[in-house]
């Protein structure tokens, strides 16, 4: 019996042969550039098709010093808040026929910078979100990576593609829903100290209580997750206050676990809002007060300003987003 062996694939060197040109030469081609004669790349072109020759994709970036790819730092990959950010880059980058490589520095402040540096070495371009690290080293970071963009840390380099949530409305509105529910003694679960939103947060506060001379809000720095949450009960009981506006809803969630095993009620005795409207604020017992970040939205902008930027176009200015409060059951009247 005969068997018929699958014909080999045509490589560069036989298109070459074909047409009776270099191997650099079909590149260059295959490359579009302009520097080939047309009659020279008109023949490549037909030795090409004659031969059904498809040139590898990797080969063809590594020659261009390409990579189609996007790196995407973020200091906590477990925060649904930026799951959700990272899900609007990639599907945002893949309809331009990018990849996103993602990096999680785990709020290390001390690696962040050699984590964005080398990132940006695998990739065409940069998305650092939220980063941590100070003014100093965020500046080494641009001069280093461009082109780069920013989500959620503004900077005064205008040339950066930047995008930001408004935290400071944000908290605004949390702020103006206690206050017009009665209460009066007000605690923050405050954030990392390295987050450049958390003091947008706190600054909120500040006007606040300048809005409302009533107003009194204890400032706790407790963290960003489920368990600093939970942990700061104690201090939050302790307090006195008749509400809670936690850094994120992580915060707010864990706190509402320990809460539940305390038997506090919620909100007979306190009220507890959160900020990001994670998937799991509705499915809380009782459900989130919290306020809706566009987050997709968020990742969706911030690729098609960094895309911009990429082919060489003139920068935009920071994109501030706003959030809507989401009323539901962890908030109500201070008890009497």
């Amino acid at each position: 019996m005969t068997r018929t062996m699958p014909s080999r694939r045509a490589t560069i060197a036989d298109v070459a042969s074909h047409a009776g040109v270099s191997r650099a030469t079909v590149s260059r081609v295959m490359n579009g550039l302009s520097t080939v004669e047309p009659a020279i790349a008109d023949r490549v072109r037909a030795a090409a098709s004659a031969l059904s020759y498809r040139p590898s994709e990797t080969a063809r970036n590594l020659s261009l010093g390409r990579t189609h790819t996007v790196a995407v730092v973020v200091p906590d990959l477990g925060n649904p808040m930026f799951q959700a950010i990272l899900r609007g880059v990639t599907r945002a980058a893949a309809e331009d026929g990018y990849r996103v490589l993602v990096g999680d520095t785990q709020e290390m402040t001390s690696t962040e910078m050699d984590a964005a540096i080398e990132a940006r070495r695998r990739c065409d371009a940069l998305v650092l979100c939220a980063p941590r690290m100070d003014d100093d080293r965020l500046a080494q970071v641009v001069g280093a990576t461009a082109p780069l963009a920013l989500v959620n840390r503004v900077i005064a380099d205008e040339g950066v593609p930047q995008v930001a949530m408004d935290y400071g409305q944000a908290i605004g509105l949390i702020i103006d829903h206690l206050e017009g529910l009665g209460h009066r003694h007000l605690v923050y679960l405050g954030g990392p100290t390295a987050s450049a939103s958390n003091r947008l947060r706190i600054a909120a506060l500040d006007s606040a209580e300048e809005r409302h001379p009533e107003l009194r809000i204890d400032r706790l720095t407790v963290g960003a997750a489920l368990d600093d949450g939970w942990a700061s009960a104690d201090r939050v009981l302790e307090s006195d206050a008749t509400a809670v506006v936690a850094y994120n809803d992580l915060v707010a969630l864990g706190l509402l676990s320990r809460l539940r095993e305390l038997g506090v009620g919620v909100p007979a005795r306190l009220s507890v809002v959160g900020v990001d409207d994670i998937p799991y604020a509705r499915f809380s017992d009782p459900t989130l007060t919290t306020v809706s970040v566009p987050q997709d939205e968020l990742g969706a902008a911030v690729w098609e300003r960094l895309h911009e930027a990429m082919a060489g176009g003139a920068p935009r200015g920071p994109l501030w987003l706003e959030g809507t409060l989401q009323a539901r059951e962890s908030s109500g009247p201070p008890p009497r």
